[in-house]
């Protein structure tokens, strides 16, 4: 699990309640009163909704999958790659058929292809070509789970703002009624309810959640252009020192390591 999310929830949710409980203690008001069900229905719901219409339904469906790699922890670090890599250079200079004995050693999958496409002979270009749109069409899947939470942040606030409307006019057809303006007060602070949580859900939760993604897609990318050029070096059976010098490109200089 990423810990960095986990921090940052636990502190958020935590700012919130400790400023609602220090500003009801000190006006003597009852924090129940940020506490409601018809609020929550109408920004959820109604987020979810325009969800649907916004984007296709296995897309939605899968909403769940798109918060779980959210929730992911970090891959391993790039020099650990690196030294994935140098390694089965090493036993890919003896010939295709010792990397092969080699292959069930490799714990990275998107590697792991590239280094049997080697044993079975593929060209180059035809090594490159694939891997390469392997990685642009994840870099779709992931972009529309980024715009999803992008959309369900940017619509969080205006079903609040909704529900806010519709606080309003029941509040404003009930004045003139029993309570007057005695209403008054309790019936605007149930009306702005929704417009609080549709605030949280999009700054606490889901336009976090699309940077987050943005983030992740950037390092896998990073990752696996490194792992498409160490195939390339298997193939063309580059020595283990020029892999490393090669690969080093990709990581910063203070993961560096050297051969011998």
């Amino acid at each position: 699990m990423d810990l960095a999310i986990l921090i940052g929830l636990i502190l958020g949710i935590g700012s919130i309640f400790a400023g609602i409980y220090l500003a009801a203690a000190a006006s003597g008001a009852s924090m129940g009163g940020f506490i409601s069900g018809s609020s929550f229905a109408i920004v959820f719901g109604g987020m979810i909704a325009s969800l649907a219409v916004a984007f296709p339904l296995k897309d939605v469906i899968g909403l769940g999958a798109a918060i779980g790699a959210v929730m992911k922890g970090d891959g391993p670090p790039l020099g650990g790659l690196v030294d994935d890599a140098v390694n089965v250079a090493d036993v890919g200079r003896k010939g295709a058929a010792d990397l092969e004995k080699n292959l069930d050693s490799i714990r990275n999958y998107f590697f792991k292809d590239g280094c049997q496409m080697v044993v079975d002979g593929y060209s180059l270009d035809e090594l490159t070509d694939i891997l390469e749109t392997r990685i642009e069409y994840r870099e779709q899947r992931e972009k529309t789970q980024a715009d999803m939470f992008k959309s369900m942040g940017e619509m969080a606030p205006a079903w609040g703002m909704i529900g806010t409307l519709i606080g309003l006019v029941i509040m404003l057809a009930g004045f003139g009624g029993a309570g007057g303006a005695d209403a008054l007060g309790p019936g605007m602070s149930a009306a702005l309810i929704t417009t609080f949580y549709g605030a949280v859900f999009a700054n606490l939760f889901f336009l976090p959640m699309a940077a987050k993604l943005n983030q992740k897609q950037i390092a896998s990318t990073t990752a696996q252009a490194l792992l498409v050029e160490a195939a390339r070096l298997i193939h063309q059976r580059k020595h283990p020192i020029i892999v490393r010098e090669k690969l080093n490109s990709f990581i910063p200089p203070k993961e560096w390591k050297r051969e011998g």
